[in-house]
């Protein structure tokens, strides 16, 4: 990414207006990008909430620490292919070599959680330790290590919407000026919103087994089902103009919905 690029960045209902660049640091060439520093913050508010909670789950700091490099590493592998396989067009066909080139951007979150749920499958099993009760301390910092994250793209100006006249309608060089709306906003704000339903549930002491991983599958579901219908960048089923996204949100939140209920019936 060119170090010297400058985005105009306008919420022109509001009367904001920014300039923004995406790189927070030249070093001699090295540029340090500040999405990459709002994911590693992210990471690390995430990170710092599961520690405090891993007692609960009876999960030592030590394994803890195993589940979340394990699965954050295999997320990010994950993540590129989910997007190169479902990326439009004969792009990465025409140009494999480019598959490796994530550091030009280029991951997708619902390979990054596929990965992760993979992995954390596999680690738990070597650590003897129960599956779900490992996917209901990981929930709530995934989340909001999601709402944070989120802001990454809009240092980057991607993850964008359609044209919109509501009064928090965005435009910069990457909208082409047209005033869009500001996706990475709606979903930043839905996941802190989820954060704020899980976090609450992982308080009580009559919460039961798999409810706060389901919670977090059934709205994140439904938000992202909403959210990638104004979206222009959605990555598609090879051969259609079917959004993968939204086939898996609404798949996923159903099924999740369906088990929340049974769940709520089950004698513990």
């Amino acid at each position: 990414m060119n170090s010297n690029i400058i985005y105009n960045v306008t919420f022109p209902r509001l009367g904001i207006f920014l300039r923004i660049s995406p790189i927070a640091l030249n070093l001699n060439g090295l540029c340090i990008h500040w999405y990459g520093i709002i994911i590693a913050l992210g990471f690390l508010i995430a990170y710092l909430y599961t520690c405090k909670h891993a007692h609960k789950y009876h999960i030592s700091h030590s394994d803890l620490s195993d589940f979340v490099i394990s699965s954050s590493l295999t997320g990010i592998v994950f993540a590129r292919i989910y997007y190169v396989l479902f990326y439009p067009g004969n792009f990465y066909k025409e140009n494999p070599y480019k598959i490796f080139m994530i550091s030009e951007g280029g991951i997708a979150i619902y390979g990054a959680i596929i990965g992760g749920i993979i992995t954390l499958w596999f680690v738990s099993r070597i650590k003897k330790k129960q599956f779900i009760s490992v996917l209901d301390l990981m929930s709530p910092g995934v989340v909001i290590g999601q709402a944070i994250g989120r802001w990454g793209n809009f240092v980057n100006q991607e993850a964008f919407g359609t044209i919109t006249y509501l009064p928090w309608g965005m435009s910069s060089e990457n909208t082409n000026f047209l005033t869009v709306h500001p996706c990475f906003l709606y979903e930043s704000i839905g996941c802190l919103l989820i954060f704020i339903i899980l976090h609450l549930k992982n308080l009580k002491q009559d919460t039961k087994k798999g409810e706060i991983f389901l919670l977090y599958t059934a709205f994140y579901g439904l938000l992202r089902l909403s959210i990638e219908q104004l979206r222009t960048d959605s990555l598609l089923i090879p051969g259609t103009s079917i959004r993968i996204s939204q086939i898996l949100a609404i798949t996923v939140s159903i099924f999740s919905f369906i088990f929340l209920i049974i769940l709520k019936f089950k004698k513990s």
